[in-house]
């Protein structure tokens, strides 16, 4: 007596399925689906005031250990990295998007690239020119590499740890990228606090009108937008905290760095609590 056996009997005979009907293999496959969440926030009006934010208490902060308190670069730096390692280990081990992880991940972020970039300049006397071109090259890398292993650089879908870890690589590099080019646009042209915020104002009114009206490429938008928003926030962290005779407000790092820092907690407060900047669930 010949007995058939079909190549799709044997697959469910080792997956354990061969005695359930096929309707129910499919329904049990589907409901076993692992929901994954995103990682980071939707890109929202909450998102880059926050963001402005925290570049500006990236500069003051900075400003305000080195100086202020008298760490120095060095120490400064190495305090600052340590804090930013424990931020990014609680960040990689949460499930999903938790906002005020992810902010206090990204006010260490900008304290360390913006300390990278001074350590180099300052530190050790690498001129702006190169810390700029260098900082363009390693993060045009990080983009290429992304896109090779993931085929997509979407913030929208921060669902694995390579992902993630290429994101968070992206954010460092563009901290010191907008310090240096910052830095050299300002020495350059000597603009000044206020002039140097229109300026940078502008740029990003420019790269919006770019992708609303023009059509670039949303992430392309996305990205250079992100790397302005460094300098526009040290600019207006320096406006508000340097002293008057060299053009600013005269606030000082102290009040400056508390008073944004104030800001950004009642913002991810409400985030927390609306969840208004949570991307919808998806299935793996």
């Amino acid at each position: 007596m010949g007995i058939g056996v079909r190549a799709g009997d044997v697959f469910r005979s080792f997956s354990g399925d061969r005695c359930q009907p096929r309707s129910m293999t499919t329904t049990r496959h589907v409901a076993l689906k692992r929901l994954k969440a995103n990682k980071v926030p939707e890109v929202t009006v909450y998102f880059w005031i926050i963001k402005v934010l925290c570049t500006t208490v990236g500069e003051t902060a900075a400003d305000y250990l080195n100086d202020t308190v008298g760490l120095g670069l060095t120490r400064t730096a190495l305090v600052m990295g340590v804090l930013l390692v424990a931020a990014l280990v609680w960040q990689f081990r949460l499930p999903a998007y938790a906002a005020g992880v992810y902010w206090v991940t990204v006010v260490l972020i900008s304290i360390v690239g913006t300390l990278i970039t001074d350590e180099l300049t300052d530190g050790l006397g690498v001129a702006l020119e190169v810390t700029t071109a260098v900082f363009a090259v390693v993060l045009a890398a990080t983009f290429a590499a992304w896109y090779a292993a993931e085929r997509t650089l979407s913030i929208h879908t921060i669902l694995t740890v390579r992902r993630e870890t290429f994101y968070w690589a992206a954010v460092l590099f563009t901290f010191a990228l907008g310090t240096a080019a910052g830095d050299l646009v300002a020495e350059r042209l000597d603009l000044g606090y206020p002039l140097s915020v229109v300026l940078f104002g502008a740029l990003i009114a420019v790269v919006a009108g770019a992708r609303y009206v023009l059509g670039l490429n949303a992430i392309t938008a996305f990205w250079i937008a992100y790397i302005l928003t460094r300098p526009l926030g040290a600019s207006i962290g320096d406006y508000l905290s340097q002293a008057r005779e060299d053009g600013g407000l005269g606030l000082g790092t102290t009040a400056t760095s508390a008073l944004f820092l104030v800001m950004i907690c009642a913002l991810v407060v409400y985030l927390t609590l609306s969840r208004r900047d949570r991307t919808p669930v998806e299935q793996a």
